[in-house]
């Protein structure tokens, strides 16, 4: 018996990296998966996105722990085609309990040198995008009756300030405003609203060259003492698992009266007292 048995599970950002391993987790859990990707690049992004080839991945993943799975190449820019997915889902599946709303972007520039399309795609993706699945699914969720969760993928950047990355930053302390407000307006309905905050994940998000030169760095082992130095605990990023766990706990039962809840998954990085180590 898996604690997802019979839930039905949308995310998004879901053709690899964190997305791809929250689908895959729910999925060990007896989750059935609708999964979401915009599979092409972006043009203010300076990294690949993922491909349908990745998503295409996701689904075999899914597949080979024997639990059913639908994938859509869906921008989540798109209010209009993310309609379209939860009718599809309701169709096929029947329902919808748990929203993930986990696709995002990271770019970097210092706020006087940010361009309006930099910065308009940055909250358009990070911020609008989490609105829209959570939006288009909520009437499903309610008519159900009570029950359901919504987790969103905030970051460290949603609670305290990064430089050089004020778009996302002000982005994702959107998405933090954005749970708590949800987390109050649903409570009547049973439904809990809570978001994740991780530090630096090891996925292709951090893992490039834009975001090494960031650091200082000109690849991913010259990074280390600069992923190093954001965390207390000795460690340069945590795991896409890591921040799994920590979304299925919110989604789960366990969690049942959690509510309204930004929990950072940092390795300590948010303390403003840590002590420095060594690379």
């Amino acid at each position: 018996m898996g604690r997802f048995d019979g839930k039905v599970v949308l995310i998004t950002g879901a053709g690899r990296g964190q997305g791809r391993s929250d689908a895959v987790r729910f999925a060990e859990e007896g989750a059935d998966i609708v999964a979401l990707d915009v599979c092409h690049d972006l043009d203010t992004v300076p990294y690949p996105l993922a491909t349908s080839a990745d998503l295409a991945e996701t689904v075999k993943e899914v597949e080979s722990r024997d639990r059913r799975i639908l994938s859509f190449e869906a921008d989540t820019r798109d209010y209009g085609r993310l309609e379209a997915v939860v009718d599809e889902t309701v169709s096929e599946f029947g329902r919808i309990d748990i929203v993930v709303a986990n696709a995002g972007i990271c770019t970097a520039a210092p706020i006087w040198e940010l361009t309006q399309e930099t910065w308009k795609e940055m909250i358009d993706v990070n911020l609008t995008g989490v609105f829209n699945p959570v939006r288009a699914a909520l009437p499903t969720i309610m008519a159900q009756g009570p029950g359901g969760a919504i987790v969103l993928t905030s970051s460290a950047a949603g609670l305290n300030a990064f430089p050089n990355m004020g778009h996302y930053t002000a982005a994702k302390h959107g998405v933090t405003g954005l749970m708590r407000s949800l987390a109050v307006e649903l409570a009547p309905h049973g439904i809990r609203a809570n978001s994740v905050h991780p530090t630096t994940v090891d996925t292709p998000m951090v893992q490039n060259p834009a975001f090494w030169a960031l650091l200082g760095a000109q690849d991913a082992e010259g990074a280390q003492p600069g992923f190093r130095s954001l965390n207390a605990l000795r460690v340069p990023y945590v795991e896409a698992v890591d921040i799994s766990n920590a979304v299925l706990y919110l989604a789960s039962e366990e969690a049942r009266y959690v509510t309204g809840v930004a929990l950072p998954v940092d390795a300590g990085g948010a303390m403003p007292y840590r002590i420095p180590h060594s690379a």
